[in-house]
């Protein structure tokens, strides 16, 4: 270790770590090595988080080479000399597999980075490896246990190991981020699984508006609804690594909606709850709570409130609260698109559809369905051509009433600043409506589960949600350090 002391990189921030960078307490090379060591001591021995699935086998070379670079005066990016997991359903042209946690594709090395590896990379990022995950993204069977996949078995939660739901399906980066295994991690979303992960492991998550970040070279579930986003231990640092992230893809047409971005960490300091108003469906999203999880909601109104904040109590904000929801749009897009993004991987690999996924599960019964496959099947059993009567006015349906007469309605006719609710609660809708959320860390229940609040507001409205759970986490710092015994 250089001359910083070890304690101090525990809970490190991102501009914490480049004062010590450049003051010469610390490298990347000597940071890869801690990170490495708390993996090998904790990940993998003691608890046994399982939350990393493969180290990289060049991060040490690749921190030193971004160290030389640093010597020599060249700063790549924010990121420059920065350890990040990612998800293991995410492209990267390295010796690291892509696999989504499935046996299928246990083999698969893919031909090129995924945009946002590109992205990383060029902003001096160091991939420390891939996280485990629930696998296929929680989208294989109807009871399949968050964070498990047949190919890294279970991430267990580092505030109660074996006890407490880690949620998912970006479990490894929630758990590793909390743990310390890397300063940052990116997850993924395609309806709570950046968002719970991060409550359950006490963390910050942000599910971004669908086309602020690139989904080209990640394994989908549903081009209607997919994100890649940020998991930090902080809400400056998820929104730095956002802004990384974030870009037009000319291979992702979503990204060509998306306005010019701009920084989301310009005046963030300065950031209040003085005055914003808020809205939130109260009987909706206490009615699953247990009585000390919605006290710890019943803080965060309150403290919103002595913060200057305004709450507004809403009957409803989208029909679906009361209508409920449905797989149907997911089953129909997940055929399509694994389809086609199976036509990346090498023949020899075996597997160029999602039938052909199915058939070696059920070859291979013992290890890879644990759990089963209804999930896999019934998509299967789509037409695969998204022409479906069933998939059209189901996609429709989802668009009309979670932002026509949903979240943009709520928002405009209150004049709200953001919606708030208790995590693993409302997560459903915005990612519906393709919009962002920020999971921020509110407190525990009387088991110890970390809980959250989520920030939700109206398409491409990052800067603001940002502004404002900052100013929350600020005032509450809820934010613990795992200890382990």
């Amino acid at each position: 270790m250089s001359q910083i002391n070890v304690l101090q990189i525990e809970e490190i921030t991102l501009n914490q770590l480049h004062m010590h960078f450049e003051n010469g307490e610390l490298n990347s090379f000597d940071l890869v090595k801690y990170y490495l060591d708390r993996i090998s001591r904790y990940d993998k021995q003691g608890p046994q988080i399982n939350s990393v699935l493969e180290v990289n086998p060049g991060a040490l070379f690749i921190a030193r080479k971004l160290d030389h670079e640093r010597q020599n005066g060249k700063i790549r990016g924010p990121l420059h000399g920065v350890p990040v997991i990612i998800k293991d359903n995410i492209d990267t042209a390295d010796q690291m597999h892509t696999s989504a946690g499935s046996l299928a594709l246990q083999n698969h090395y893919a031909q090129k980075d995924a945009f946002i590896v590109q992205k990383l990379r060029e902003a001096g990022a160091v991939i420390l490896g891939k996280a485990n995950m629930t696998e296929w993204a929680n989208f294989m069977a109807y009871n399949m246990p968050n964070g498990y996949s047949s190919r890294g078995g279970q991430v267990l939660n580092p505030y109660g190991p074996g006890v407490l739901d880690v949620s998912g399906s970006s479990s490894g980066s929630a758990a590793a981020v909390a743990c310390n295994f890397a300063t940052l991690a990116i997850g993924t979303e395609t309806s709570g699984s950046i968002l719970c992960p991060a409550g359950n492991n006490n963390i910050v998550g942000i599910k971004p508006t669908v086309g602020l970040v690139s989904r080209t070279g990640i394994i989908p579930i549903s081009i209607s609804q997919d994100t890649a986003g940020p998991m930090a231990r902080t809400v400056k640092d998820a929104a730095i690594l956002l802004e990384v992230i974030a870009g037009v893809d000319s291979q992702d047409a979503a990204t060509h909606i998306a306005p010019e971005q701009s920084s989301y960490t310009d005046g963030l300091e300065q950031s209040s709850l003085n005055g914003k108003r808020f809205g939130v469906t109260y009987e909706f999203c206490i009615r699953d709570l247990n009585e000390k999880q919605r006290s710890v909601f019943d803080e965060v109104l309150q403290l919103i409130k002595t913060q200057g904040g305004e709450i507004i109590y809403l009957d409803q904000i989208s029909p679906l609260e009361k209508d409920g929801s449905n797989y149907t749009v997911l089953l129909h897009e997940f055929k399509s698109g694994l389809n086609h993004y199976l036509k990346s991987v090498s023949p020899a690999i075996g597997i160029s559809t999602l039938s052909d996924v199915i058939a070696l599960n059920n070859e291979h019964k013992d290890n890879c369905l644990k759990y089963n496959q209804e999930l896999l099947i019934e998509s299967n059993e789509t037409d695969g051509t998204l022409t479906s009567t069933e998939y059209l006015q189901s996609r429709m349906n989802d668009l009309e009433k979670t932002q026509n007469k949903g979240i943009d309605l709520v928002m405009n006719e209150n004049q709200l600043d953001a919606i708030i609710s208790p995590n693993d609660v409302w997560y459903g809708i915005p990612a519906k409506a393709g919009y962002p959320s920020i999971s921020v860390p509110s407190g525990f229940d009387e088991a110890g589960l970390p809980l959250s609040v989520m920030f939700t507001g109206v398409a491409f409205s990052e800067k603001k949600l940002i502004q404002l759970a900052y100013a929350f986490e600020q005032a509450s710092q809820k934010r613990i350090t795992v200890v382990f015994k």
